[in-house]
């Protein structure tokens, strides 16, 4: 076989070659520069990010916000007592649910995440939020409202069961983040760390009082 020949199929080999060794390469080592794709399989379009802004529209938002009145699918609003807190126009005063552990396990997450950052862990309004604010005293905050206070005390749970979901005052709506199954399972653990603040020894199990006697 002539040599041109020989070093040709070599060459061709070779280069043959150099794609993988360069994929292989391109797998072990770090680069700014984006990789070569090409198959865009719609994973390099424009579009646009979270809290950018975008000229279509006229408040230049790109995240829309939800259209007022929608409901979503399976959830239509028709039993007021447990989508409202109402019923016959009068707030409730019984939970619309059963309260089980599970629920009111739940709603001490959701306290934890939604609510403590304000009203504090104990409900007292000594949250992070709240102490990080009267530190800076910029004069544009209102101190969040005890849960303890004999106002929220006197109220009923659906009205709890409303502040949580349209806001009250300087307090911002929670409807669109916390879904209503949430909200009575964070109204039931707002009405246990009440009851646990004004808790008496006829509240606690029998076969646990002597052990309590003791300690005191």
């Amino acid at each position: 076989m002539p040599a041109r020949i020989v070093i040709g199929v070599s060459i061709v080999l070779v280069l043959a070659l150099l794609p993988f060794l360069l994929i292989a390469k391109a797998r072990v080592t770090r680069s700014d520069r984006p990789r070569i794709h090409l198959i865009q399989d719609m994973d390099n379009q424009p579009r646009f990010k979270a809290q950018q802004s975008n000229p279509l529209f006229a408040d230049g938002r790109a995240m829309r916000p939800r259209v007022p009145g929608t409901v979503a699918r399976g959830e239509m609003q028709s039993d007021t007592r447990f989508y409202q807190g109402k019923d016959g126009g009068e707030w409730v005063t019984e939970f619309p649910r059963p309260l089980t552990l599970p629920v009111m396990e739940r709603g001490q997450k959701e306290y934890a995440i939604y609510c403590a950052p304000c009203h504090g862990l104990s409900g007292y309004g000594d949250g992070i939020v709240a102490i990080r604010a009267d530190r800076l005293q910029e004069g544009t905050w209102t101190a969040p409202t005890s849960l303890h206070s004999d106002t929220v005390l006197a109220r009923p749970v659906g009205h709890i069961f409303n502040t949580i979901t349209h806001g009250i005052r300087n307090m911002p709506a929670y409807g669109t983040q916390i879904p209503p199954e949430d909200r009575w399972a964070i109204v039931a653990y707002v009405r246990a760390l009440q009851r646990s603040q004004r808790a008496t020894l006829d509240d606690v199990p029998a076969e646990y009082r002597t052990q309590l006697e003791t300690v005191r």
